[in-house]
C-alpha cells in the first residue's frame, strides 16, 4: 500500500503539472496575449489538456485508484487523500467513457468560443458568437452523455458546480426568493432616486488600480501568494498552491465598478490562498463547490462592502488617490453603492436585483438543456425574460445575452451558484454576529481582518473537504434556507 500511495502521489503531481501549464496559458490568453498569438496558444492548450486527459484515463492510473480505494487501504489514508482517491476514482470512471479525440476538440472549441465571444461582444454582433455557442451547447450535452449516460444533463451540470445540489432544491429556494423580493423591489424602486451627479467625471485607470490594491490588502488578500492583471471580464484563477491570481476591468467613468470587482474577486482569492498547507497535493485544493466559493466573494462584496462601516477606516485614503471623491461625502458614496434599481448588466447590479439576474440565467439554462430551445432564439428569449423579471429590455445583444463570458467556455450550471452563495451569506452573517458581535462595530474599527480570520478558520482552511451543505451544518448548525438573506434585505431596505 505504501508503494502504491507513493506512485499515486507522483502520478497525480504529474497530472497537476500539465494542468498548471494549461492554466498559465489560459491566464495569458485572457490578460496579455497579442491577438495573432491566440491560435497557437489554443493549440498548445489543447495539447496540455489532452496529455493530462490521457494520464487521468490510463489503465495504470485506474489500477492505482482501484487499489487505494479498497476499504482496508482507504481507511489508512488521511482525510485529504481519502477525498482525493474517491473524487479521482469517480472522475476516472466518468472520463474513461469520453473519447480522446472528442475531449481534445471540446477543450480547443472552448478556447475558440471564448475568443469569439470577446470579439462578438466588442462588435455587438451575435452572429460571430452564435455558431460557437451552438457548438459548445451540443458538445456539452454530448460530454455529459458520455460521463453520466443514465442521468439528466442539467442535473449533472448543476452537481458538477455544486456537489449535492439539484434543480428541485434550487427551484424551491429561488421561488421563495422571488416571492419575497418582488414586492420589496417594487417598494424600493417607488422611492425617488438619489442625485449622484457629484460622482460624474473621469477617474484615471492607474488610480483605480491603486484603489484596487488598497482594498485587496485591506480585506486580507496576500500579495506574496497572488497577483493582479486586467481582462475583459474580472475573474480569479489558481495556478498552484501559493499562486492565486485575479483580474479586473476598468471604466474611467465608473470607478465604483472596479472597486467592487476587486472586493468580489478578492473574496474568491482569499479562500484559495488560505487552504491549509497540509492539503497540498490533494483534491482538497480544487474547490469545485462554486456556491460556497461565490458565498465568499459575495460576502465581502455585499455583506461587508455595501456596509457604510466598511468604508469609514479607508474612505479618506481612497479620496487621496481619487481627488474627485473629496467633494463626495461618504453618505452620498454609500447611496451610490446601495442604489437598488433594475438594470441590464449583472456584474453592475445592486445586491437585491442581482438575485433576479441569476434567476433569469438559471431559467435560460433550463430552456437550453431541458426545453432544447434553438441557439438562434436565445437572444430574444433573454430579452423577454429581462423584461419579465427586471422590467428592462436590452437594446443590444452586447448588453443582453453576450454580457457574460460563462457560456462561452461551457460553464453551464455555474450561474445558480452565485445566488446560492448569497443565500449562504445570509446564514454566515447571522453566525458571525452571534460569535464575534456586531458587524457594524467590527468594520467601523477597521478590524475587518478579524472577520477574514474567522472565515479562514471556519471555512477556507478546509478547501473542498466538505460539501456546502456540510459546511453550513458545521458552521451555522442549520439546513440551507433563504430566510436569513430575505431578513437581511428587509432590514436594510424596508
Amino acid at each position: 500500500m505504501e508503494q502504491t500511495l507513493k506512485k499515486f502521489k507522483e502520478y497525480y503531481k504529474r497530472m497537476k503539472q500539465y494542468e498548471q501549464a494549461g492554466t498559465m496559458l489560459a491566464w495569458d490568453m485572457q490578460t496579455a496575449s497579442p491577438k495573432d498569438s491566440v491560435d497557437s496558444k489554443i493549440e498548445s492548450l489543447g495539447f496540455f489538456s489532452t496529455e493530462k486527459f490521457k494520464l487521468s484515463t490510463s489503465e495504470e492510473y485506474g489500477q492505482l485508484l482501484s487499489e487505494l480505494a479498497k476499504t482496508e487501504n482507504l481507511s489508512k489514508l488521511d482525510d485529504g487523500m481519502k477525498l482525493t482517491i474517491k473524487r479521482e476514482l469517480r472522475d476516472y470512471t466518468r472520463f474513461k467513457r469520453v473519447p480522446e479525440a472528442f475531449y481534445t476538440e471540446f477543450v480547443t472549441e472552448k478556447a475558440r468560443s471564448e475568443h469569439a465571444w470577446e470579439e462578438a461582444k466588442q462588435k455587438d454582433d451575435f452572429s460571430i458568437y452564435e455558431p460557437h455557442l451552438d457548438k459548445i451547447i451540443s458538445m456539452t450535452k454530448e460530454f455529459v452523455h458520455y460521463i453520466e449516460p443514465e442521468k439528466d444533463v442539467y442535473e449533472v451540470l448543476l452537481d458538477m458546480y455544486e456537489e449535492g445540489m439539484d434543480s428541485h432544491t434550487i427551484d424551491t429556494i429561488f421561488e421563495e426568493l422571488k416571492e419575497g423580493l418582488c414586492p420589496l423591489i417594487k417598494k424600493i424602486t417607488s422611492r425617488p432616486e438619489p442625485d449622484l451627479s457629484v460622482l460624474n467625471g473621469k477617474y484615471d485607470v492607474l488610480s483605480q488600480k491603486r484603489v484596487q490594491d488598497l482594498l485587496l490588502e485591506y480585506i486580507g488578500f496576500n500579495f506574496d501568494r497572488g497577483t493582479t492583471a486586467e481582462s475583459v471580464h474580472p475573474f480569479t484563477i489558481t495556478l498552484c498552491h501559493g499562486d492565486v491570481r485575479i483580474t479586473n476591468s476598468y471604466d474611467e467613468e465608473a470607478p465604483i465598478s472596479s472597486m467592487f470587482s476587486a472586493i468580489h474577486e478578492g473574496g474568491h482569492a482569499i479562500f484559495e490562498q488560505n487552504i491549509s498547507d497540509k492539503y497540498i497535493g490533494t483534491a482538497v485544493e480544487q474547490i469545485n463547490l462554486m456556491g460556497l466559493h461565490e458565498s465568499q466573494s459575495r460576502f465581502y462584496e455585499n455583506m461587508l462592502g455595501r456596509n457604510k462601516n466598511f468604508w469609514i477606516p479607508v474612505y479618506d485614503k481612497i479620496t487621496e488617490i481619487h481627488p474627485q471623491l473629496k467633494k463626495v461625502p461618504l453618505d452620498v458614496f454609500m447611496q451610490a453603492v446601495n442604489v437598488v434599481r433594475p438594470s441590464l448588466i449583472r456584474v453592475d447590479a445592486d445586491e437585491v436585483t442581482y438575485c433576479m439576474h441569476i434567476i433569469l440565467r438559471y431559467e435560460m439554462e433550463k430552456a437550453i438543456f431541458i426545453d432544447n430551445i434553438p441557439t438562434k432564439d436565445l437572444p430574444e428569449l433573454w430579452n423577454k425574460k429581462m423584461l419579465e423579471l427586471l422590467g428592462v429590455r436590452p437594446k443590444s445583444d452586447a448588453e443582453g445575452i453576450m454580457q457574460d463570458m460563462h457560456w462561452s467556455d461551457g460553464s453551464f450550471g455555474y450561474f445558480p451558484s452565485y445566488l446560492l452563495g448569497s443565500i449562504y451569506d445570509g446564514m454566515l452573517l447571522e453566525q458571525i454576529e452571534e460569535e464575534l458581535g456586531s458587524i457594524d462595530d467590527i468594520l467601523s474599527k477597521g478590524k475587518i481582518k478579524e472577520i477574514t480570520l474567522w472565515l479562514n478558520e471556519k471555512i477556507h482552511q478546509y478547501g473542498s473537504l466538505y460539501t456546502s451543505k456540510e459546511v453550513l451544518q458545521r458552521v451555522c448548525h442549520k439546513e440551507i434556507s433563504a430566510r436569513p438573506l430575505l431578513d437581511y434585505f428587509t432590514k436594510k431596505y424596508n
